[in-house]
C-alpha cells in the first residue's frame, strides 16, 4: 500500500522527527517487530513513527546512497512482516510499501498510533516460546521495554484517542472531499497520489488513515472533516481564523476578514493576507556603512510560527475561533486552551516551551508535511529567532489561570510605534466644559449630557468622559439613596 507522504523527504528529514524513524540496513526480525510495537503504543501521542528497511544508519542519521535491498529479498520480507505481525496483541497491521530510492530498493514501515493499544510482542519473536511478550515503547530515539510504572501509564494513555483522531461519527465518506484529498497528495509528493486517479474517495481516505469503523459503517475522523471536506463548518462551526485590524481604540476604521475551509487553506490564506495587508518594513541606512538595515513591524517568520502553532494546538471541541488583533502597539494571537500543564509557568517565563504531547497529532502531521508548521519543539524557538534578527522584543503571553484560553502578544517594532499624543486644543476645551458642568456635583451620563445642551448622548462625550476617567481627572462612583446609581465627579 501506497504511503501518502513523499519518500525522498521522509527519509532526508525535515519532515518527521528523528525520534520518530528508524533506518535498518538489513531486515533483523526483533528490533523491528520491537520499534513497531513500541510506535503503535505511541506513549506521548505524538504520531507513531517509521522504519526504513535498506538504508544504514550513522548516530541517527541514515547512510545516503541506500545499500538497499534485492527484489527478492523484498518479497520474502514482505511475507515474513506479515506473519511476524500476527505476533502483535491486540492484532496489529502497519501499512508498508517497498520503494525505489537513488536506484536501489528499500521497505518503508509506518507505524502510526494504534487504536487497539497497549499492544505487546514477543521478546524473541523467532523462539519457540511466543508467550513471553513485553510492552514496548519509545524514549526518545530509542525502543526499550516499559517499566511498570511506564506500563501503568501506557495504559492510562490507552484509555484515551486523541480527538483529531477520533472518529466523527455524525459525518459520513461523502463529507470528504476528493479534491482535496488528492491537492495533498500531489503537494507533498505521495506515490499514492498517481494511483489515486482511479480509486474511489473511501479507499484514499482508507489509505490515509482517515477513516474508522468496520467496512459496512465507516466514518472519518475528525481530522479528516477538518482538512479534506468542504463541509467543515457543518461540524465544526468555530474552526476558523478571524483577523481584526483596529487602528484606532474607539472602533472607527475596523477591518474584519474571517477564514474558513479546510484548516490547511484558511492558515495559507490567513498568513497570506497578514503578509500582503499588515506587515510593513522600513530600510534604515546608517553612516559609515554601505549596508542598509531593513526592519519589519512584525516578522512574517515568527507570526507564520505563532499562528500556526495555535492551530495545531487549539482544541476544536471549544466553541471558539483563532482570532489576529492587531492595533498600532501589538498584535495578538489567541487560542483556545492555553499552554498544556506539562509546560510550567518556570518554562513559560524562560521560553523554554517543550511539550511532550501534543492535542492534535494528526493534524500536526498533516501541517508539517505541507510546510505549514516545524517538527517537534522547535516553532517557537524559530520564532523567537525572528524577532530577535528584527530587534523585536520577545513576545509576552496571558492566560487565565485555569489556562482556557492563550494570548500571545508581540509587540510592534520601535521604529513602527505610535509616537505618543495628548489630547488637541480643541479636546482640552472639550474637557474643561466637562469639568464645568460636573462642579456642581456628582451627574449620572444622562445628566451630564442635558447639562452640556445634548437630547441624548453624543459618541464624543462618552469618549471624553473615558478618557479623563483613564486620566484621573474624573472618577465613576456610586452613589447613595434607595436606586444606587453610577454619578461623575471631578477628583480634588
Amino acid at each position: 500500500m501506497a504511503l501518502p507522504v513523499s519518500i525522498d523527504r521522509l527519509v532526508r528529514g525535515g519532515v518527521v522527527e528523528s525520534t520518530r524513524i528508524e533506518f535498518k540496513g538489513g531486515f533483523n526480525p526483533n528490533p523491528i517487530m520491537h520499534s513497531i510495537c513500541a510506535f503503535a503504543n505511541d506513549i506521548d501521542n505524538i504520531g507513531g513513527g517509521y522504519l526504513v528497511i535498506g538504508i544504514d544508519e550513522d548516530n541517527g542519521q541514515p547512510v545516503l546512497p541506500p545499500r538497499g535491498i534485492s527484489q527478492a529479498e523484498v518479497d520474502r520480507t514482505l511475507k515474513r512482516l506479515l506473519d511476524l505481525c500476527r505476533l502483535i496483541e491486540p492484532l496489529y497491521q502497519p501499512i508498508v510499501e517497498p520503494v525505489r530510492l537513488d536506484g536501489a530498493w528499500v521497505i518503508v514501515i509506518w507505524a502510526p498510533g494504534g487504536h487497539g493499544r497497549p499492544y505487546k510482542v514477543p521478546k524473541n519473536v523467532l523462539g519457540k516460546d511466543k508467550s513471553n511478550k513485553r510492552y514496548y515503547i519509545r524514549k526518545f530515539s530509542c525502543t526499550v521495554v516499559a517499566s511498570p510504572d511506564e506500563e501503568r501509564e501506557l495504559f492510562y494513555a490507552s484509555q484515551t484517542v486523541p480527538f483529531d483522531d477520533q472518529p466523527n461519527l455524525a459525518a459520513s465518506v461523502e463529507d470528504l472531499s476528493r479534491p482535496l484529498l488528492r491537492d495533498y497528495l500531489s503537494e507533498v509528493g505521495s506515490s499514492l497520489y498517481g494511483i489515486s486517479e482511479s480509486m474511489e474517495t473511501a479507499d484514499i481516505a482508507r489509505s490515509m488513515q482517515l477513516l474508522a469503523g468496520p467496512p459496512e459503517d465507516q466514518h472519518p475522523r475528525s481530522v479528516g472533516i477538518l482538512m479534506f471536506s468542504e463541509r467543515i463548518e457543518r461540524y465544526f462551526p468555530y474552526a476558523r481564523i478571524e483577523v481584526v485590524d483596529l487602528p484606532d481604540p474607539s472602533g472607527e476604521g475596523m477591518t474584519e476578514r474571517v477564514f474558513r475551509g479546510a484548516l490547511q487553506h484558511q492558515l495559507s490564506a490567513a498568513l497570506s493576507y497578514i503578509d500582503s495587508y499588515v506587515i510593513q518594513k522600513r530600510t534604515f541606512k546608517h553612516e559609515g556603512t554601505p549596508i542598509a538595515e531593513v526592519v519589519a513591524n512584525y516578522p512574517y517568520a515568527a507570526v507564520e510560527e505563532i499562528l500556526s502553532n495555535a492551530i495545531y494546538h487549539r482544541s476544536y471541541q471549544l466553541p471558539e475561533p483563532t482570532t489576529v488583533r492587531i492595533t498600532p502597539e501589538a498584535m495578538e494571537i489567541t487560542s483556545f486552551p492555553g499552554f498544556d500543564r506539562s509546560i510550567t509557568q518556570e518554562m513559560i517565563e524562560s521560553y523554554d516551551l517543550r511539550c511532550d504531547r501534543y492535542r492534535n497529532r494528526r493534524i500536526g502531521d498533516f501541517l508539517k508535511e505541507l510546510g505549514l508548521c516545524e517538527g517537534r519543539n522547535t516553532g517557537f524557538p524559530k520564532a523567537l529567532a525572528a524577532l530577535d534578527a528584527n530587534g523585536s522584543s520577545r513576545p509576552t503571553f496571558r492566560m487565565d489561570e485555569a489556562r482556557g484560553f492563550l494570548t500571545v502578544r508581540l509587540a510592534v517594532h520601535p521604529a513602527f510605534a505610535p509616537e505618543p499624543t495628548g489630547p488637541t486644543p480643541k479636546e482640552l476645551a472639550y474637557r474643561e466644559r466637562i469639568a464645568e458642568a460636573l462642579a456642581g456635583g456628582p451627574l449620572s451620563l444622562s445628566e451630564l449630557s442635558r447639562a452640556m445642551g445634548y437630547k441624548s448622548i453624543p459618541k464624543r462625550l462618552s469618549r471624553a468622559v473615558e478618557a479623563m476617567a483613564s486620566e484621573g481627572s474624573v472618577a465613576k462612583v456610586a452613589t447613595g439613596g434607595l436606586r444606587t446609581k453610577i454619578a461623575l465627579v471631578v477628583r480634588q
